[in-house]
């Protein structure tokens, strides 16, 4: 991790100095992170639990249940958002981001001869 320093004031860097030190304090002083596993362990194995029971199994998926593989890629932007791009004159809170299959209200005015240049956003 970098942090540019150079523009900083001396406030800002005072401020940033007893930010990192308060920081370092409370790593420092946790407790190992295999320590607190084992006493998690421990308390859950005390009270009549298993990680297993709480959790369910921390192998799989977070739905907790595993998943077959389909034989396909999933998309390289699955659940990106894209800006759109045309809008639906009749309903303005229709718009249509120009991927994947054309909305309804589009493809209806296009077939009525319209282009679909038309509803661009601009």
């Amino acid at each position: 991790m970098v942090i540019n320093v150079n523009g900083l004031s001396a406030k800002e860097l005072k401020s940033l100095i007893a930010q990192a030190e308060k920081q370092q304090a409370k790593v420092m002083t946790r407790p190992k992170a295999a320590a607190m596993r084992a006493k998690i362990n421990k308390y859950v194995k005390d009270h009549g639990y298993t990680i297993e029971e709480l959790y369910g199994d921390l192998s799989s998926p977070a739905s907790g249940r595993t998943k077959k593989p389909s034989g396909r890629k999933p998309a390289r932007s699955a659940g990106s958002k894209v800006a759109p791009k045309y809008r639906n004159p009749a309903n303005p809170n229709e718009t249509w981001s120009g991927r994947g299959r054309q909305p309804r209200w589009l493809a209806a005015l296009v077939e009525k001869g319209k282009s679909a240049s038309d509803f661009l956003i601009k």
